[in-house]
């Protein structure tokens, strides 16, 4: 061989080595951009609020920057090149800036938020423009920096004109790969251990170090480009450039309001989680990798394909179109196929490539557009990297419009089936406007096609709510007693039992609908019950008369979310109150709301109440009064954007708006979700209010209150009085608490003993928003959160003293004990069997007990619950040793320490050392009861189902 290949050998053995390495790092950048993209959305959130304004805002100001980005990148490549220069080092030191710009975003948000709060706001739309403005300065540099990947890459690594289609959709793959991983990466893994800024401050390090190996490659990239120079000098402007720009245009608007779509019909399908978005994203943005890299890898492209493929995505999405209702359904299947306590991870990976292997082709095609348009231009192309730059602009500005109108501003009028079909027709026409200018066939064609498409789409029938909207994902049943076909089972199987849809849209934020049959009505909110009546009647009414008879008054109450309307028009109903604040972010709740009207004592209606639509936390950051009452009805924390209602930085903004004496209250479900959950809430809570107590709504509903003074003891006397007085006696006794004592029985935890608590240290913030993903995965194991009871010897002394059923039932009134405990037994079977064990360690011979017991035997549901042998053992409690007249032993000790948190109630504790007693006799023969004995003083404070807690010791 000689000197001269020998030479030209070791170029293209570099140049190979060069490619690859800018391919990789192309693929971290990727990552690091969808991870922003991410993260700046949810902290943002804090700034805008989470409603679909500001989602939208931010996303257009991504999508604007990238936009901005292409077409600044792809002119200024062309005069690097001209001045000798090297796109490598240039995008190296964009790589740099971005990394810089990233770890310094944490002081740049803090100032600019606090920068918002300072400025003075005319009114609600002058300051969501201020702060989309402010929000503007912090993501357009980098994101126009973002821009410089393709032109930059495309300019400094093809190896001519022959080798740039593969080059270029080698790049858009491998950058579309790594927004892939980033997708999957965010959700799932960065943000739940890392936190926001954090996880921004990671990939802020990705942008840095991949900028530095770009700069170590700048000389390849120098004598890469200097043999293109010539070539590029002397090739002509693009003819009719205005119709290939105009296609991407729609392609982008086209595929940005299909994800909208598809990302909201996933919410129906799977749950509103940040774990389906992640996954709709991600199979996305993967199936356009891979089409990308379908392009690469042909050896060679027709000018035609660039049309066909474009007609053939247009036909499979027609095609898939009606399926599209029953999504639902397929996932419902899928759940119980793969099995019902799956933990997440494997769940998603199920839905993941289910829903891959039906929107591969279709999404690859959306992949391989702008590379074959690239390809169909590059010949005519002034220079590689402007043709380039221009050609992802005007793509990423029709994504912008889809974002704005497809997944906005077309929703206040349209559904999402009008949207499916409105971005059908947008491909259609970028279609039918490709056919004749790449030779496929004549415009005379191209238009009956068009034309055909177009009325095919419009006989299209819409989606059915009934299928659509009914979060099957909440069910759970074995695959053996789901029908094999949808239509089969929903008018068919008995086990789909919903009452009739009386109203459902599609707004911005939100699928609403509204089912009603004899009984009453509920709302349905992206799949998800937001409330029922009158079967929620008792959690929504004690959701505002709970704290408007806790509070010094009444006047003024903050109500967040609307929902069926009960909670404001019982607060509306109060003689005290004057004024209601409502703040509800979906205008789908908001056009529901007059069909509640006739149940809910007219609360929209009632001149004392004004609905704000906007974003709660915003709202309130802004708003300069103390309200008596603060009431907030959240989803539950696995819905997306809905654990912001539940972090530190909003409970104190709630915190801060309440008059002295105030109350704010707070819902929260322990059904589907966990234990980590529950005490996260728990934790942050306390944090913020000194001083919290814990009620019962309706069944598994928990009622938070955070109260303003923190110096508040408790006072039966006061409440009854405040009970008799200003309407609550009334109101109570319609939602079915007849009586005092019924009212009381709702406390599950007094105040001062959540304090007390022994939680995990961890709290959720708007930085650190862990809940979601905690949450999520306990709703999609479908669990259920035990409240932490509070054993110790503090939170035990605390809750005696302080439970006001104790001091109902120590004013020994034989009607006030037998409200107390029919209430109770009402509740929970535990607290029932306990106050009744109580009631038979202190008078066994009292005839009343005696007929109170065999009469609540006869329900089948207590019977079991109050069995003689239960009573008995929970009546040893409250003697000095549990084991007392059975012999000690390992199983026994074990039984009990089990039953005891299960059994143990504030109002009636069991006494103090009874337990550790047994443990102390077991210690003297068995040798496992001294270990576990031992073990737990080492261990010092425990509670929990399986433990028990040695502070309880005499």
């Amino acid at each position: 061989m000689t000197d001269l290949g020998k030479a030209s050998r070791s170029h293209a053995d570099a140049l190979c080595m060069i490619r690859g390495t800018a391919l990789f790092l192309t693929l971290l950048t990727g990552v690091s951009g969808l991870v922003y993209q991410v993260a700046w959305q949810k902290l943002l959130a804090s700034l805008l609020g989470s409603h679909s304004e500001a989602t939208a805002a931010v996303l257009a100001l991504f999508l604007g920057g990238l936009s901005a980005g292409y077409m600044l990148f792809g002119a200024l490549s062309t005069r690097v090149v001209a001045r000798g220069g090297s796109p490598l080092l240039v995008y190296g030191a964009v790589e740099c800036a971005i990394g810089a710009l990233a770890l310094g975003f944490a002081p740049m948000f803090a100032g600019i938020q606090a920068l918002s709060l300072a400025l003075p706001h005319a009114s609600p739309a002058v300051s969501f423009a201020l702060d989309v403005g402010l929000s503007a300065l912090l993501i357009l540099p980098p994101t126009m920096l973002m821009g410089g990947t393709i032109p930059l890459l495309t300019q400094g690594l093809s190896r001519g004109v022959a080798d740039a289609t593969r080059f270029h959709s080698a790049v858009y793959a491998f950058n579309t790969a790594g927004a892939f991983v980033g997708a999957i990466a965010a959700a799932f893994a960065l943000i739940p251990a890392l936190g926001l800024e954090l996880t921004i401050q990671a990939m802020g390090c990705v942008n840095l170090g991949a900028g530095l190996s770009f700069v170590a490659l700048r000389r390849h990239g120098l004598a890469i480009v200097s043999r293109d120079t010539a070539e590029q000098e002397v090739r002509h402007p693009v003819d009719g450039f205005a119709v290939y720009a105009v296609v991407a245009l729609l392609a982008g608007f086209a595929m940005m309001s299909l994800q909208t779509t598809l990302n909201r019909l996933g919410a129906l399908a799977l749950g509103a989680s940040p774990f389906t978005f992640a996954v709709v994203v991600a199979i996305f943005v993967l199936s356009i990798a891979i089409g990308s890299f379908a392009v690469a890898a042909l050896p060679r492209v027709r000018p035609t394909w660039v049309a066909l493929s474009q007609w053939a995505l247009t036909l499979l999405l027609i095609v898939l179109y009606p399926h599209m209702e029953n999504s639902g359904f397929w996932a419902y299947v899928l759940h119980s196929k793969i099995g019902l306590d799956t933990a997440v991870a494997p769940y998603y990976t199920a839905v993941f490539l289910s829903v891959f292997a039906i929107a591969l082709v279709p999404l690859a095609l959306s992949g391989a557009l702008l590379p074959l348009l690239f390809h169909h231009l590059r010949e005519q192309a002034e220079d590689l990297g402007h043709t380039a730059g221009r050609l992802y602009a005007w793509n990423t500005v029709g994504s912008l419009l889809g974002a704005l109108l497809g997944g906005y501003l077309l929703l206040f009028w349209l559904d999402l089936h009008h949207i499916y079909r409105l971005s059908v027709v947008a491909l259609a026409v970028g279609s039918a406007l490709l056919t004749p200018r790449v030779g496929l066939a004549r415009g005379r064609v191209a238009a009956l096609s068009l034309v055909g498409v177009l009325g095919v789409v419009a006989f299209q029938p819409a989606w059915r709510a009934d299928r659509l909207a009914m979060g099957l994902f909440r069910s759970r049943i074995s695959a053996e007693e789901i029908a094999t076909e949808p239509d089969v089972y929903f008018t068919g199987s008995e086990r789909f039992r919903r009452a009739p849809v009386i109203f459902a849209t599609d707004d911005p934020s939100a699928t609403v609908t509204v089912t009603a049959n004899a009984v009453g009505r509920e709302i349905i909110v992206n799949g998800k019950s937001d409330g029922q009546i009158p079967n929620d009647n008792m959690t929504t009414g004690l959701l505002g008369l709970l704290p408007a008879l806790h509070s010094d008054g009444c006047e003024r109450a903050f109500v967040i979310g609307y929902g069926t309307g009960m909670t404001v028009g019982e607060l509306a109903a109060l003689e005290c109150t004057r004024e209601i604040v409502v703040a509800e972010i979906s205008r789908g709740v908001v056009e529901a709301a007059p069909l509640f009207e006739s149940l809910n004592r007219g609360a929209l209606a009632n001149p004392k109440t004004r609905l704000v639509q906007s974003d709660a936390y915003r709202t309130l950051l802004r708003d300069q009064s103390r309200y008596d009452v603060i009431v907030s009805e959240p989803s539950n924390p696995w819905v997306s954007g809905v654990e912001n209602l539940y972090s530190i930085e909003f409970l104190r903004a709630a915190r801060d708006h309440l008059a002295p004496g105030g109350v704010y209250a707070q819902w929260y479900h322990v059904y589907e979700t966990n234990d980590e959950a529950l005490a996260l809430v728990l934790a942050t809570f306390r944090e913020v209010f000194g001083r919290v107590a814990v009620w019962n709504g309706r069944d598994s509903d928990l009622i938070l209150l955070g109260f303003a003074n923190t110096d508040l003891e408790p006072d039966i006397e006061r409440l009854g009085a405040r009970y008799d007085g200003d309407g609550f006696k009334r109101q109570l006794s319609a939602i079915g608490l007849t009586s005092f004592p019924r009212l009381i029985a709702h406390e599950v935890l007094p105040p001062g003993v959540v304090a007390a608590l022994s939680l995990p240290p961890e709290l959720h913030t708007l930085v650190h928003p862990v809940l979601s993903d905690v949450a999520a995965r306990g709703f999609y194991r479908k669990q259920t959160a035990e409240v932490p009871i509070g054993l110790g010897r503090q939170a035990a002394a605390i809750g005696a003293r302080n439970a006001l059923g104790g001091r109902l039932l120590s004013d020994g009134l034989p009607e006030t004990r037998l409200e107390y405990l029919r209430a109770s037994c009402d509740l929970s079977l535990s607290r029932c069997a306990t106050l009744f064990a109580a009631w038979l360690h202190e008078s066994p011979g009292d005839p009343l007990l005696r007929a109170s017991l065999a009469r609540a035997r006869q329900n089948q549901r207590l019977a079991i619950a109050l069995a003689p042998r239960v009573l008995e053992g929970l009546a040893a409690f409250y003697g000095s040793d549990a084991t007392a007249g059975a012999p000690p032993s390992f199983e026994l000790a074990s039984d009990l320490a089990r039953l005891y948190p299960k059994y143990y109630h504030h109002a009636a504790p069991f006494r103090a050392g009874s337990l550790h007693l047994a443990w102390q006799r077991c210690a003297e023969t068995d040798a496992r009861c001294r270990d576990r004995l031992e073990s737990m003083l080492g261990q010092g404070i425990r509670s929990g189902p399986a433990a028990y807690d040695v502070s309880l010791r005499p």
